[in-house]
């Protein structure tokens, strides 16, 4: 299907108020979402800028590493805007008296509220989408190349003139670099030993790559080490040695945080990998990525309700926006609250699925319920 033929369906298919409406409420999730996800990215990206200035990291890098944070900021965020958008869009209307128009040419309330639920469910694929399979991937990558920077490429970023912080434990000083790659110069700061703490001089030095670590090869220089019991200085004198610039060893195996394992890694732990205290926190984590989208449907629904439902006032009613607000806050953080005892007590997994859905489904029956039944009684009789 063309998309002119799918424009052309939808118009035959789909009512213009809705199309209208649903129209005001996407540019407005998207902006919204887009904003307050950038605002995010911004304020999280400064704990990465001590990366660039101690570690001469290009802009382009820190693009890209901080970038790949921006899914799990949009799941966060997403029913929250969702929420923001329902109430602002369907509340707007029934300031232009466009919701009153609506109602007097017939409208009901499911009909009126029906494009800020296609809004909802979409958002709500979106949220699984993002919870289930994007968030995750990107999430590993990066873990995987912030772990990269500060292991491995940050030694390969040696500036000149400039005591370089190649890692926690080692420091290292070049006076200059030939176009060649040849180091001159080099001073490296050893702390990776706290009780043999060495200072390397040397007059030249190489950089490779050993078995995907980097690596500097060292000629004409020496090895200074002071032993701490004794007070006296050990020199070693060597025209070539080698040395390792990534952190510890024990560094290099690193350890997988739970936002960046699967569904099914987290609903059933890997013994060998969890330790029995947090296996808690693990299933916690995997049953709010599968109800966190669902909170998409009902802080909408929330906003829905609190346009829809009750008599029109003439000037306006702040009331209801207010208690739709507060609810939402509520619902927040009884949501927060719940995953903390949740993961020290498992028993109440299954009301974490249960305050995800039940505020939208009982706005949903109180807003829809009557029109439902009256339906079925029309059906009934005919």
């Amino acid at each position: 299907m063309t998309a002119r033929s799918f424009s052309s369906w939808l118009k035959a298919r789909v009512p213009t108020l809705d199309r209208y409406v649903f129209h005001q409420l996407l540019v407005a999730l998207l902006a919204t979402t887009g904003g307050l996800a950038a605002l995010i990215w911004l304020m999280q990206s400064l704990r990465f800028v001590s990366l660039v200035v101690d570690r001469g990291l290009s802009l382009r890098v820190f693009i890209e590493l901080t970038s790949l944070l921006i899914p799990s900021f949009v799941a966060v965020v997403l029913p929250i805007t969702t929420f923001v958008v329902s109430l602002f869009v369907y509340q707007r209307l029934a300031g232009d008296r466009e919701l009153t128009v609506m109602r007097a040419a017939g409208l009901s309330p499911f009909a009126l509220a029906r494009p800020g639920l296609a809004c909802a469910i979409m958002a709500t694929l979106a949220g699984f989408m993002l919870n289930l399979w994007i968030v995750p991937h990107s999430y590993h990558a990066f873990r995987q190349y912030e772990f990269q920077i500060r292991n491995k490429m940050a030694a390969f970023m040696l500036q000149e003139g400039v005591f370089t912080k190649v890692s926690d434990v080692m420091t290292v000083y070049i006076r200059s670099r030939t176009h060649d790659g040849t180091l001159h110069g080099i001073v490296v700061q050893d702390d990776r030993q706290p009780d043999r703490r060495a200072t390397i001089l040397a007059n030249h030095g190489t950089m490779m790559i050993v078995n995907d670590t980097p690596r500097v090869v060292l000629y004409d220089g020496s090895r200074q080490v002071i032993d701490h019991k004794t007070g006296r200085l050990d020199m070693l004198v060597f025209q070539q040695d080698s040395m390792d610039l990534s952190s510890t060893h024990q560094e290099d195996a690193r350890f997988r945080d739970a936002a960046e394992m699967s569904l099914h890694e987290l609903l059933h732990p890997n013994p060998q990998e969890v330790s029995a205290r947090d296996t808690g926190k693990f299933k916690v984590e995997g049953w709010r990525r599968l109800t966190s989208p669902l909170t998409c449907f009902s802080f909408a629904m929330v906003g829905l309700f609190a346009v829809l439902r009750g008599v029109f006032s003439r000037h306006g009613n702040i009331k209801r926006p207010l208690a739709a607000v507060l609810s939402v806050v509520g619902l927040l953080a009884t949501n927060l609250l719940l995953q903390n005892l949740a993961s020290r007590n498992m028993a109440l997994i299954p009301l974490i699925p249960l305050v995800a859905l039940l505020p939208g489904l009982v706005c949903s029956a109180i807003l829809f319920g009557a029109e439902f039944r009256s339906g079925r009684t029309q059906t009934r009789s005919a």
